[in-house]
């Protein structure tokens, strides 16, 4: 058994798969916390949309060698800004909104892909992200990310949690419901932005809203549920590294479809857990209708 576990284990060994474990769970941390709203929200397409939103800058960065980081954050703040402006200007529903910008951002990311020298590599890292080439210097991003994004999510949860009850309740007890949708609209945006290594733009959403729904599903009180959100996110990173090492797999894609296996585990194991309590309720009280001395 030992054996095994060694083996099993043996890929953290190395320093690469190190480095993609620790920025891979600086991710997970700040998707965990994020998520948790984006679920609580319903801001799902959101999340799907800067992801795709960040391509265009994504590529340029690319093209031009500049750091794609900064290249989609760039893209991904436009994207936030203008789906805000052509909401309001426009007249349009926030939904449609989003969605011409997303299909905008899209065909612009991947003209702009098309006419680099190597498509289809910046194409695969774009899309899928590449977990296992993330450098120490990425990982100072990264903390510093994680950093702020975990300090503005506690310096606003009034605001935040008055928008998720009733955002007229917020105007009412002055917490700017505007500025917490504001607020809320930078942090999906900063976590899609700093997932983009680990998994590529169109597998962020994955590692953004899984972890939150396996941990709704245990508790309600939305601290604890960003905590053990964050938690199994971790867990799906380490696991996603070790299927990719050991079955080959691509990584990013390994990472997103553990943390999905995960969200679908935790539904199961909740939904098992709540029928054996129904059955210890219905014997229990059976058995106090059939005993004598009641």
């Amino acid at each position: 058994m030992p054996f095994l576990l060694t083996t099993l284990l043996e890929p953290f060994e190395l320093d690469f798969v190190q480095r993609a474990l620790v920025g891979g769970g600086l991710v997970a941390v700040l998707c965990g916390v994020v998520g948790t709203w984006v679920v609580v929200r319903g801001m799902a397409f959101l999340g799907e949309a800067l992801a795709h939103g960040m391509l265009p800058g994504v590529a340029l960065a690319t093209v031009l060698g500049v750091p794609v980081l900064v290249g989609g954050a760039v893209s991904a703040v436009v994207m936030s800004v203008a789906v805000g402006a052509l909401q309001r200007r426009g007249r349009l529903s926030y939904d449609t909104s989003i969605g011409l910008l997303f299909v905008a951002m899209l065909a612009l990311g991947v003209v702009v892909i098309s006419h680099s020298g190597s498509f289809a590599t910046d194409a695969t890292a774009i899309l899928f992200g590449d977990v296992l080439a993330i450098t120490a210097a990425d990982l100072a991003l990264l903390a510093v990310a994680t950093t702020v994004g975990v300090a503005v999510a506690a310096l606003f949860h009034r605001p935040l949690v008055a928008l998720a009850l009733d955002p007229r309740l917020a105007s009412t007890l002055g917490l700017g419901p505007r500025s917490a949708q504001a607020v809320l609209v930078g942090l999906v945006t900063l976590a899609v932005v700093a997932s983009y290594q680990a998994v590529g733009s169109l597998l962020v959403v994955g590692l953004l809203l899984a972890p939150a729904v396996a941990a709704g599903h245990w508790t309600t009180r939305l601290p604890a549920r960003m905590a053990l959100a964050a938690a199994v996110g971790v867990v799906a990173v380490a696991v996603g590294l070790l299927v990719s090492w050991h079955a080959a797999t691509a990584a990013g894609a390994s990472i997103a479809a553990a943390a999905i296996a995960l969200a679908g585990l935790s539904g199961a194991a909740r939904a098992t857990h709540a029928t054996a309590r129904r059955r210890r309720g219905s014997t229990t009280r059976r058995g106090v209708a059939l005993d004598p001395a009641t």
